[in-house]
């Protein structure tokens, strides 16, 4: 039945881009844009580094300072702390990267790559300070609460992920790598350079169709004429949140409107977002679903945090 419904939806939405060719070419230019401008320049060289840093093992240096000072908050091994700063910092979709890429090696267990991809997939800073805040809201008054919210609602989520997780322990770091079923073999030392540059290249290229693609479904949504708020300013915005919040800015609502459901987006990160996570965690033991829940519950704490910002400071 899930098949059926899969393939009726490639059908429907094949049978869309025939009837609506404008919106698909207009859809399919603003993904590669954004894929070509934004994303390529922004995520390729953090992702051909975190190889490096893994595969040479460099990256036991970074944990060693990192590990002591998150170990305690977020309750992860010292390579998890690792996740947790890339994931934080870098933005959609390299926390669920390095945590997988991290799974893989042996570094750390399922367990805590259940819990490390629970919070640790998030909007760079980056991104909320110079497209939603500054490029989006064009209000610099609002840097710091929307900052503060980003950040601070999945730090507040995981401490109720880490109980909902069974197995997982805190764990000190390790010289000797762990093994697990997904730890691949060595790479030889003289392809070491460019076996992580295909390897990142193939990552960001698969994100980059999944923009394109979801930015194509965008356009052609927003041809419905559904008077439903919901539907048009939250469930569209959502399919690819870059675009969303351009599209959720531009519309009629007031200032604190806007902020309130570009910060919901930012935070559930979009399906865009979970179908690169996807992507990213194939074959490692890792479910989407918990993922997806996940960012939903981070999405309602953002709101709550939202609300008490709007209605008793802003």
């Amino acid at each position: 039945m899930k098949q059926y419904y899969f393939k009726a939806g490639i059908i429907l939405f094949f049978a869309a881009m025939l009837l609506f060719p404008k919106q698909v070419f207009t859809g399919a230019s603003n993904g590669l844009l954004l894929w070509f401008n934004s994303v390529l320049p922004t995520l390729l060289p953090f992702m051909i580094v975190s190889n490096l840093l893994i595969q040479t093992h460099a990256v036991n240096w970074i944990v060693r300072i990192t590990g002591p000072a998150l170990r305690h908050i977020f309750q992860t091994s010292d390579y998890g702390s690792f996740a947790v700063v890339t994931g934080f910092l870098c933005g959609y979709p390299m926390g669920s990267k390095v945590t997988t890429d991290l799974l893989r090696e042996g570094h750390i267990d399922l367990p805590e790559a259940k819990y490390l991809l629970s919070f640790c997939n998030n909007a760079s800073p980056v991104f909320i300070i110079s497209y939603i805040i500054l490029q989006n809201l064009s209000n610099e008054k609002l840097l710091a609460p929307g900052l503060v919210i980003l950040m601070g609602s999945p730090i507040l989520a995981s401490f109720l992920f880490r109980l909902c997780i069974p197995g997982l322990r805190l764990k000190k770091i390790k010289n000797k790598k762990q093994q697990n079923s997904f730890a691949g073999g060595a790479v030889p030392s003289e392809n070491l350079m460019d076996t992580c540059i295909m390897s990142a290249f193939e990552m960001i290229t698969k994100v980059g169709g999944y923009i394109i693609l979801f930015s194509i479904l965008l356009s052609i949504a927003q041809m419905v004429n559904i008077p439903n708020d919901l539907f048009r300013f939250l469930l569209l915005p959502s399919l690819e949140i870059t675009n969303g919040i351009s599209f959720l800015c531009a519309s009629v609502f007031s200032e604190p409107v806007k902020f309130f459901l570009s910060m919901i987006c930012a935070s559930f990160g979009g399906w865009c977002a979970a179908a690169q996570t996807r992507c990213m965690i194939a074959r490692t033991g890792l479910s989407i679903k918990p993922y997806i829940a996940q960012k939903l519950i981070t999405a309602m704490v953002t709101s709550l945090l939202c609300l008490f910002y709007l209605y008793f400071i802003y």
